[in-house]
């Protein structure tokens, strides 16, 4: 027993599994800045009253929320990297980690396009039709009277999203980010197939305790900001 755990802890002095913890969280940060940006962008289109931007939108969505991630992320870097040769930094490493960032962003914006339009269809008709009344085109009334409420009415969908996306950028090893979590445990199992199951549990705890937070958190907003009819 005695030499389980001073194995165990040798781990930590041998692989620096604080620091792949970290490297799932900023994959999660700015794929979520980007996802958030780009799903807002999808839901106006969705919501438009274009038939083509409401078309593309739509499109955009089926395809990219019934493609597999791992798909999306193996295209960056055998497509846009190896093949088209499109590198965003001289150091390979940071083109890697940037890829797997847009490639998470670009598959998870598909979810956040849906969150916000669940959080649209909470917003009352009769809301829209009084910006109509009082002069508001489309876009100023998104922006000042529609998003806003949708905002508040789709916090949980979003903290669903948000929780999906910390728990999928493990899949970033599929764009050759090596120093994330699954590569590490990966790893860390080859080289002490004899603690298996001991790493295991230390990758899945990491992420409850990442996770949990999260959920509490948003469901704490989602009731407190939740718009009184």
């Amino acid at each position: 027993m005695d030499d389980f755990f001073s194995g165990f802890a040798e781990l930590f002095t041998q692989y620096d599994v604080l620091g792949a913890f970290w490297v799932n969280i900023q994959l999660t940060f700015w794929a979520a800045l980007l996802s958030l940006f780009l799903g807002t962008v999808l839901a106006l289109m969705r919501i438009s009253p274009i038939a083509s931007l409401q078309w593309a939108g739509t499109a955009y969505v089926t395809i990219f929320r019934n493609t597999p991630l791992t798909i999306i992320l193996t295209f960056t870097y055998l497509v846009l990297f190896s093949q088209l040769g499109l590198s965003l930094s001289e150091n390979l490493n940071t083109t890697f980690y940037w890829y797997a960032v847009l490639g998470l962003a670009v598959y998870h914006a598909a979810f956040v396009c849906e969150a916000i339009r669940s959080g649209v269809n909470t917003v009352p008709v009769g809301q829209a039709e009084a910006a109509r009344a009082i002069g508001l085109s489309f876009l100023p009334a998104a922006r000042m009277v529609i998003l806003p409420q949708a905002f508040r009415g789709a916090i949980a969908p979003l903290g669903n999203t948000l929780i999906a996306l910390l728990k999928n950028s493990t899949v970033a090893v599929a764009a050759s980010v090596a120093t994330e979590t699954s590569s590490l445990m990966r790893t860390m199992i080859e080289f002490r197939p004899d603690l298996m199951v001991a790493i295991f549990l230390l990758f899945a705890v990491g992420f409850v305790i990442l996770v949990i937070p999260i959920g509490l958190g948003t469901t704490w907003l989602s009731q407190r900001l939740a718009v009184k009819r």
